[in-house]
């Protein structure tokens, strides 16, 4: 198989499994927004599952993305170290998830206290056990990466989700409220994990077990270092402001900051899936000394997504408020403003997703690492001091400025390790912005004649429809080949 009908292939499988996994959660979202739980329970749901995705940093220290890349390396050069990677990265994300669930666990009371909220204290007991589906799913899908198997990557994520929506409704319809929904979340996670452990072990044993090396294994976990700090300040950058929020407001506000996110990632599905599907390529590509071919890749990746997502990032500003208010209704109103900052924020987002990991595999993990930590740590100080005087909103202002700062970084560094045709880059940034203005134009217009959400619908298709043509017209974007590559 080709490298580009490789990351075509991976890409359709990743791309299936986001787009599934979106309308699920999105389901998912509205359920429990709508129907299932109160606003005050939806904050308080995802002020744990907050607390529980930093705290998964310590049961990872970047061991199963430096697993991934070794094993990415190796697969096809030295098989026989395979097997030792594997265990090696295994038994360490065991010992540091053991130390971390019971910590999580032991403070909790502590950290409700802290949070001025006494119901963490039994919700994060449950939380634990969410923590330990967590962090082992998150480890065979990243490792199931490295082997350049994005199709088994995408069938955990399929797994996860459709477990988590079955439980998660059935046991918040029977009653349970925010612990049936934190179980729901833990049990979707173990379920996938499970797949994960048989898969990945029909994956070890078919390679010959030549074993390792100290040499080895501490170059394991030396590489894990740049990546635990660019990953934790990733977590931070995504996780903490949700932690300020429940801190310096209540579970009300975090609820509507919380739904502005989750609708914004909903929109980045196919950036990150092509993120996914075409980092370890760049890896093989340096390997093989072609690092034209890997700029080449990583330009028309981008030129994609600019041509999607700033005219999507218009069409999220122009229509944030009347989708708040018929979807999720007038009592998450606190939610739209988060959304519209959001929009610039989903640009940036889909840059890096097809960026960051690809810098990963060329062996730029620490200087991703530092800007990383630099903007984080700035992310923090402008939540500490936003979000006390302008609420949600400061929330995500912080975020867009810090998370653009670190995009315009990742791309630089990308472009010392491949040497980019910035005249290209620019030419598709100038398309983009012509074809967003012409769409938003028409969006605009049109937004007086939305009064539900058949009417909602409607516009939102428009715009979709002006995009498509103004982009087929164009030439940016041929129908013909996205056609074919698609199927």
């Amino acid at each position: 198989m080709s490298v580009t009908d490789r990351i075509i292939t991976g890409f359709k499988a990743t791309l299936g499994a986001r787009l599934l996994t979106n309308v699920v959660n999105g389901l998912l979202m509205v359920l429990l927004a709508r129907v299932l739980l109160t606003p005050d329970e939806y904050g308080l749901l995802f002020l744990v599952i907050a607390i529980v995705t930093v705290t998964q940093l310590g049961a990872d220290l970047g061991l199963a993305r430096s697993a991934a890349r070794y094993v990415s390396e190796r697969k096809e050069t030295d098989p026989a170290s395979v097997p030792f990677i594997v265990r090696t990265s295994v038994n360490y994300r065991l010992l540091l998830l053991g130390l971390v669930t019971g910590a999580l666990v032991v403070f909790r009371e502590p950290l409700a206290a802290i949070l001025g909220e006494p119901e963490l204290s039994t919700l994060l007991v449950f939380g634990a056990l969410y923590l330990v589906g967590l962090s082992l799913f998150s480890y065979h899908q990243t490792l199931f990466q490295g082997f350049n198997r994005v199709d088994v990557s995408a069938t955990l994520e399929v797994t996860n989700n459709l477990t988590r929506l079955a439980f998660v409704v059935a046991l918040t319809a029977l009653g349970f409220g925010v612990v049936g929904a934190l179980v729901g979340y833990a049990i979707g996670a173990l379920a996938a994990t499970a797949l994960g452990a048989v898969l990945l072990y029909r994956r070890y044993r078919s390679f010959e077990d030549g074993g390792g090396s100290r040499s080895l294994r501490n170059r394991i976990l030396r590489y894990s270092v740049p990546l635990t700090a660019s990953q934790s300040a990733n977590v931070l950058d995504r996780q903490i402001d949700t932690v300020l929020v429940g801190f310096f407001l209540n579970p009300v506000a975090v609820s509507h900051y919380v739904l502005g996110k989750q609708i914004s990632e909903f929109v980045t599905a196919l950036s990150g899936s092509l993120g996914f599907a075409v980092s370890p390529t760049f890896g093989e590509q340096k390997a093989a000394d072609s690092i034209d071919r890997a700029a080449r890749i990583y330009e028309t990746s981008l030129q994609y997504v600019f041509v999607l997502y700033v005219p999507a990032a218009v069409g999220m500003i122009l229509v944030a408020e009347p989708t708040i208010d018929h979807v999720f209704g007038p009592e998450y109103a606190g939610a739209a403003p988060v959304l519209q900052l959001l929009g610039i924020y989903v640009v940036f987002q889909s840059v890096t997703d097809v960026t960051t990991n690809g810098l990963d595999y060329l062996g730029r993990a620490k200087h991703r690492a530092i800007a990383k930590g630099v903007t984080s740590v700035a992310n923090v100080g402008l939540n500490i001091v936003l979000i006390p005087i302008v609420g949600v909103v400061g929330a995500a202002a912080a975020t867009v400025v810090t998370f653009g700062v670190y995009t315009l970084v990742n791309v630089y560094v990308m472009h010392l390790e491949l040497s980019l045709d910035g005249y290209r880059l620019a030419r598709a940034v100038g398309a983009a912005g012509a074809v967003a203005t012409v769409m938003g134009a028409v969006v605009f217009v049109a937004l007086p004649y939305v009064t539900s959400i058949s009417t909602l619908v409607a516009v939102v298709g428009l715009g979709v429809a002006v995009w498509g043509v103004l982009v087929t017209v164009s030439g940016l974007v041929d129908p013909r080949e996205t056609i074919a590559h698609l199927t």
